[in-house]
């Protein structure tokens, strides 16, 4: 799986293409993943105990990891993710201007 939590992507295919924005995380049993910002649903939701007014919710849903493409912020494009050895460690890194990618965690 070559996308990870907190890669920078840009939508190539589907309602949303173009858009860009953040992995929250990444279902790689699903081959998908959640983008923040991107594909918005509306869910009809009944009151509950948890949700005690019901109506209809607006929420992301998980897009499939193939209509995705890392987006680059230091070349400024969409481009593929390769891999490169320095010294014992195998790190990832961009295609067209060869950057290492450094996955920034949302989480603190």
């Amino acid at each position: 799986m070559k996308l990870r939590k907190g890669d920078f992507v840009l939508v190539a295919k589907g309602k949303d293409a173009g858009k860009k924005g953040r992995v929250l995380r990444v279902y790689p049993e699903a081959n998908r993943a959640l983008v923040e910002g991107i594909n918005f649903v509306k869910r009809h939701l009944r009151p509950g105990r948890v949700e005690r007014q019901g109506g209809i919710v607006q929420k992301e849903m998980p897009v499939a990891i193939p209509n995705l493409r890392y987006f680059c912020l230091k070349c400024n494009q969409a481009t593929r993710v390769g891999f490169k050895f320095l010294g014992d460690s195998k790190v990832r890194c961009c295609r067209k201007c060869g950057e290492i990618i450094e996955t920034k965690s949302t989480t603190a």
